[in-house]
């Protein structure tokens, strides 16, 4: 696991936590905007780093859609 890693140089991912991910989500929009975004019910009902962090862990479609707004989040 570690050589895969240091294997991805490329991946913009690469080393980023989901909670900076949403951390960062969070500043940039509301949580109905992210709801807006994304329909997953942790960004909608009684939304929560917390929360979205346990649900998203679990989810790894969901995740992926995550992962991918805050790419498109960043290069703006």
């Amino acid at each position: 696991m570690e050589n895969d890693l240091q294997n991805q140089p490329n991946n913009p991912l690469h080393g980023v936590k989901l909670a900076y991910i949403l951390e960062i989500l969070s500043q940039k929009y509301t949580w109905e905007e992210l709801a807006d975004c994304i329909n997953i019910n942790c960004f909608k009902s009684n939304p929560s780093i917390k929360s979205s962090l346990k649900f998203l862990r679990k989810t790894p479609w969901a995740r992926e859609k995550v992962e991918k707004l805050y790419l498109k989040s960043i290069k703006k």
